[in-house]
């Protein structure tokens, strides 16, 4: 994978200068911490999204959010959203509203 430095900087700009937020390079991409614990990522191939186990059946249903992957393994509470989700300002603002409300909800590491 490769990274995506329009999509990085989307990401920045949504997330603003939030108390706790971290980058760091990881998956093939730039992932973004909150607190230390994983809130989403910035790949190629998508927008990663941490929703939690559970979390995440309404973004399945959304065209053009699915499963994210590792290798075969299937990553649950995890979401790759495509370009056409993550380039639609409400789309992103509720995937990473969603994935706000819960890695916050996590101890710092």
């Amino acid at each position: 994978m490769t990274r995506d430095p329009g999509l990085e900087e989307l990401l920045r700009e949504e997330l603003g200068d939030r108390s706790g937020l971290t980058e760091k390079s990881m998956f093939g991409g730039r992932a973004f911490l909150l607190n230390g614990n994983l809130l989403c990522g910035a790949r190629s191939d998508g927008m990663l999204i941490r929703l939690g186990k559970g979390n995440d059946g309404w973004a399945l249903a959304l065209p053009g959010v699915i499963q994210m992957l590792s290798g075969e393994r299937v990553m649950h509470g995890w979401v790759r959203a495509t370009a056409a989700v993550y380039g639609d300002d409400a789309l992103r603002r509720r995937l990473l509203d969603g994935a706000l409300a819960y890695v916050e909800s996590l101890p710092g590491k």
